[in-house]
Formats: structure tokens, C-alpha cells, sequence
């Protein structure tokens, strides 16, 4: 594949020097290549985070082979890509398996929310009376250098994790824009972004209008008015913006909103394209219900209908729009959930916290597709080989949206703490990098 650097010229006629000759065109050739692989960091990054733990036997590691207590008699589906399958609740993004790629050996030992959701968005554990920023807040905070946008450099779709304050010791501007509302709804309300109720934007422009006539008082030189003022005028800058489009759904074809599924994790999914699209660095998705210690299978085959539909459609768009080669997209939960089903009282075919081993996902953005990293034994109890912790991950993560995760991170206690712990380089994904070769 031939690519072409416009704007860009030599000439070496003028230059008798063969030997110079060459000397400029390797230096050519040195700077094309650093400019290109400048290029390649994800510009922006999708979090599905699978909220409550999903397992890994019923999605991205299927056990067929493995007795009824475990994998409940269902089974696995072929992919596009040969050698690999996934459960039969996913066959929508068996159809889609070259464009991503699966870790079926996670690994952190914990089984508590809290705890392993610190872990999987910090690459630390918990303690120290330090509370470290999570992955969105960090890369919302180094991309915000770049970033030209006037919507929130991280956006929640559509609630917080609520596990911890995502921000850390960061300031509050790299703390999550939490949206609310209901993306499936007629109109998605996000709260400070789209006009209440039936209010147009036209109407809103109207009232300011109305309330600069009447407000006659100069707040120059008063501090708390000036500020006010400040922040009355950004927020109608973006609400009248263009940014703020990307809520409105109502711009998509109804054959792309049925594409991703009219529910709630579909059109959270179609909303995140449209921030990407809207250049903004982080967008996490966030979706409950995969705790299933009860009644799993009832569970399993609602949630991943939705999820199969709606991350097969997303995928998809992105490769169609171009996107996928600059928007990086991960998921995953807190932990999987044990590969031994409870058939007892009152868990009626339950499973239960699982954070030995589990299953991530990774797409574009600088990530292979059409691959699988790790192993876990035979009912997926345990990983056999390649273990990766959550700091391997996130160290990938980072590296691949342009980020040195070795880099320090500023904190309130003037500590020289860099944004992951130095282990996590060595187990990062780098078999997964497209161009390995630039992260050495």
C-alpha cells in the first residue's frame, strides 16, 4: 500500500551532490515515516463497560466441550475468522470478528465491585489514601491539549459507574459529562446541552435576547458576576452550536437507529459514534445488568441480544465511515463470572463474581483484528496462558491513543507518580499494535 504526503517537496536537481542527494531523501523518507506514524494514535476512544461482570463462557470464551454444569448446554458459533468462536448469544459479531480482538485471559484475583473496578480503570489497587484518575479522565486531560471541541472532553453515556470519582486528584473539567435521559427516547435530554422539553434552540437564542435588554447592571471588575457572565455565554455557545448535534438522533436515517437497536444500549452506541464524529477524546458507555447471580440465562440471552445487535452495529458504521483506524473501542467489565453454574436456592442457575480470569475485547484504533491473546483452561476457571493484568491493558490503551503511560501525572501532593505503574509495559498487548514497530 502506497501512501502520499501532499505538500511536501524536495527538489534535487539543484543538488549536485549525489551523496547529498541521498542524504536528503533518507531524511525524506525518516520524516514521512515519523509523520505518518504520528498520525496513527486513536483520536478518540469508546469504553463499553459491561457493568456487573459478564461472563466469559457466555460471550467471547464459549467451553462447548465442557459439562452442562458450566457452559448450561449452549454453545459456540464460527466466525468470520477461521479458528475462532464465540457463543451462540453473539451471532451478529461473529460475523464481524476480523475487526476486532479477544483476551480470554484477564486476570486481577479480585471479586469485588469496587475494588476491581478500580483496578481495570486505574491499573492500581486501592490505597495509600490516594484515589488515582481513571483511564477517561487521564486521556481527556492530554488529548483536551489538542482538542478543538466545545462539548466535555469525557462523556458518560448514560450514567456514572458510580464506583469511585473517575477524576481522581485531576481537576473537576476531567471528570465525566454524566448525560441522563434516554437516548431512545423522541428526544435524548441531556441536561445543560439540549433545550428542555419542546424548547427550540431558536427560543432559546429569543430568551437571551431578551435577557440582555433587561439586564442592565455591568458586572466589570465584579468578580463572581464576570465569571457568571463567562459561563452563561459558553454554555449558549455550545448549546447553539454544531458540537451539540451529536445528542440528536433525530439526524440519523431511521435505518441506522433500527441498525443499532431501538433500546437503550443501541442508541447509547449510535449517540457515541456521533461524539466521535464530534472529535471528542473519551466516550464511555455504560451498561447495567450483566450481575447476574440469579436466573443467569434469562439474563444472558436479554443483555447480549442487545449488546450482540448493537456492538456488531457499531463496529460495523465505524469501518464504513472510515472511523474505525482512529477510534479505538474496548470492552469489558470489572471481572467475568464463574464457570460453574448454581443451580441451588435461590441463585436458580446463577453465577457468581469471577475476577480470576475473564474476557476483553479490543478494536481498532491501532489494534488488530481477527485475533486471540491468552487461554483459559478447559471450564475458563483460570487463565493457562499469557495472563494480562488490568495495567497491561491500559498500558496498551494509552499507547495507542498517543499517550506515554510512563508520563507524570499531576497531583495535589507534588508526587512524581507517572500514570501507570512501570510493570504494566511488560506485558502489554503489543502483539495486537498494527505497527508494533513505532512502540519499541
Amino acid at each position: 500500500m502506497t501512501k502520499t504526503v501532499k505538500n511536501f517537496y524536495i527538489s534535487t536537481e539543484e543538488t549536485e551532490d549525489t551523496g547529498m542527494k541521498h542524504c536528503l531523501l533518507g531524511l525524506m523518507t525518516i520524516w514521512i515515516s515519523f509523520a505518518l506514524s504520528a498520525g496513527e494514535a486513536a483520536k478518540s476512544v469508546i469504553e463499553i463497560w459491561v457493568w456487573g461482570g459478564p461472563s466469559q463462557i457466555d460471550t467471547f470464551d464459549p467451553k462447548p466441550a465442557a459439562p452442562r454444569e458450566y457452559n448450561g448446554g449452549y454453545g459456540s458459533v464460527p466466525t468470520n475468522v477461521p479458528g475462532i468462536e464465540i457463543s451462540e448469544f453473539l451471532p451478529k459479531l461473529a460475523k464481524h470478528a476480523d475487526k476486532y480482538s479477544i483476551i480470554r485471559s484477564m486476570t486481577h484475583g479480585t471479586n469485588a465491585h469496587e475494588t476491581a473496578t478500580y483496578l481495570m480503570q486505574t491499573g492500581r489497587w486501592p490505597g495509600g489514601g490516594v484515589t488515582y484518575p481513571a483511564i477517561g479522565a487521564v486521556i481527556a486531560m492530554e488529548k483536551s491539549k489538542t482538542y478543538k471541541g466545545t462539548l466535555p472532553p469525557y462523556i458518560a453515556l448514560v450514567i456514572n459507574k458510580g464506583r469511585f470519582s473517575e477524576n481522581g486528584f485531576l481537576a473537576e473539567k476531567y471528570r465525566p459529562l454524566v448525560t441522563g435521559g434516554n437516548p431512545n427516547a423522541a428526544r435524548f435530554q441531556v441536561d445543560g446541552f439540549v433545550p428542555p422539553g419542546d424548547m427550540t434552540a431558536q427560543q432559546i437564542v429569543l430568551r437571551n435576547d431578551l435577557l440582555q435588554r433587561l439586564d442592565t447592571m455591568d458586572a466589570s471588575g465584579i468578580d463572581s458576576l464576570e465569571e457568571f457572565e463567562k459561563a452563561g455565554k459558553a454554555a449558549n455557545a455550545i448549546m447553539n452550536g454544531e458540537d451539540v448535534k451529536a445528542f440528536d438522533l433525530s439526524l440519523e436515517t431511521l435505518e441506522m437507529r433500527d441498525r443499532y437497536g431501538r433500546n437503550f444500549l443501541g442508541q447509547a452506541m449510535l449517540v457515541a459514534r456521533r461524539l466521535v464524529q464530534a472529535g471528542v477524546p473519551y466516550i464511555t458507555i455504560n451498561c447495567p445488568g450483566w450481575d447476574s447471580h440469579k436466573k443467569h440465562f434469562e439474563t444472558m440471552k436479554l443483555r447480549t441480544a442487545e449488546m450482540d445487535q448493537a456492538f456488531a452495529a457499531l463496529l460495523e458504521d465505524l469501518s464504513e465511515k472510515g472511523l474505525l483506524d482512529t477510534t479505538l473501542v474496548w470492552w469489558s467489565g470489572e471481572f467475568g463470572r464463574s464457570p460453574k453454574i448454581d443451580w441451588q436456592e435461590p441463585w436458580l442457575g446463577g453465577r457468581n463474581h469471577h475476577g480470576n480470569v475473564f474476557s476483553t475485547v479490543v478494536a481498532g484504533g491501532g489494534f488488530k483484528g481477527g485475533m486471540v491473546v491468552g487461554e483459559s483452561d478447559a471450564v475458563a476457571g483460570s487463565p493457562v496462558k499469557r495472563p494480562v493484568t488490568p495495567a497491561n491493558l491500559l498500558w496498551s490503551i494509552y499507547e495507542l491513543a498517543g499517550i506515554d503511560p510512563s508520563s507524570p501525572l499531576p497531583n495535589p501532593k507534588g508526587l512524581n507518580v507517572p500514570i501507570l505503574p512501570p510493570e504494566g509495559k511488560d506485558g502489554r498487548l503489543i502483539e495486537l499494535y498494527k505497527n508494533p514497530e513505532d512502540k519499541q
